[in-house]
């Protein structure tokens, strides 16, 4: 057993990992967290990110394009590296309540009723609790490279919660020089409430989003690892490493 912490050094190491951890309630949700984290692990190769370049403070609605079925998994890693509490709406929530322990919410296509009190406990908890939201704006997972229109949520929201900062942020997949995909995540500079306020951010996703298509191809240097993956099987057993 190693030696014990003094008081405030053990103090501190708790707060942090309370910080770390606000996104997982309790067992069920650090269960939730576990599985998301293995998930990623196993199916991608690497995941790159590029951090925003100010400090985001909360509330903050994060707007990413939805092109991949990850897309939640890798931002959930993304707000817990930034250390950020965020509430996500999920149409597929009754498929598995359990999101609710990490910031789920549901969002039924087929029910505005539900999806209203969604919006409404949304503005208490960014207002009252200064919790982010993660925004996909497009409203629906759908094929790249292009983005869909953007639903009025994020001028609702942004309305009722004036000093939120809103951060586009683009992700990216790319499928060639590893056995498993590539994923990259990429934040903007934060868009000002005003008016148009849908169609600057929708733009400023698709600027990013095409930077960023870019940068993937050319030059990985310039990014972080945010999660490192599962090696190609040509990584994991190159038999050159036995013969030294």
């Amino acid at each position: 057993m190693g030696a014990l912490l003094p008081a405030p050094a053990r103090w501190l190491t708790k707060a942090a990992n309370s910080l770390l951890n606000a996104q997982e309630e309790g067992l069920a949700g650090r269960l939730v967290g576990r599985m998301i984290r293995r998930s990623v692990r196993q199916r991608f190769h690497t995941v790159y990110w590029e951090r925003p370049t100010v400090k985001i403070q909360p509330p903050a609605i994060l707007v990413p394009n939805h092109h991949g079925w990850f897309d939640g998994y890798l931002m959930f890693h993304a707000v817990q590296a930034l250390g950020l509490h965020t509430v996500d709406w999920i149409q597929e929530f009754d498929a598995f309540p359990l999101f609710a322990k990490i910031g789920g919410m549901p969002y039924p296509v087929n029910d505005p009723t539900r999806r209203a009190r969604t919006v409404k406990r949304t503005i208490r908890l960014m207002r009252e609790e200064r919790r982010s939201l993660l925004l996909f704006a497009e409203a629906r997972l759908h094929y790249p490279p292009d983005l869909l229109p953007f639903g009025r949520s994020l001028e609702t929201v942004a309305g009722k919660v004036p000093d939120a900062h809103i951060f586009p942020v683009a992700i990216h997949y790319e499928m060639a020089l590893h056995e498993r995909p590539e994923a990259f995540i990429a934040f903007g500079t934060p868009i000002e409430q005003g008016e148009d306020l849908n169609h600057r951010t929708r733009d400023a996703v698709a600027a990013k989003l095409n930077e960023l298509r870019e940068r993937a191809r050319s030059d990985v240097s310039g990014f972080e690892v945010l999660v490192q993956g599962t090696q190609d099987v040509n990584e994991r057993w190159d038999m050159r490493r036995m013969r030294k």
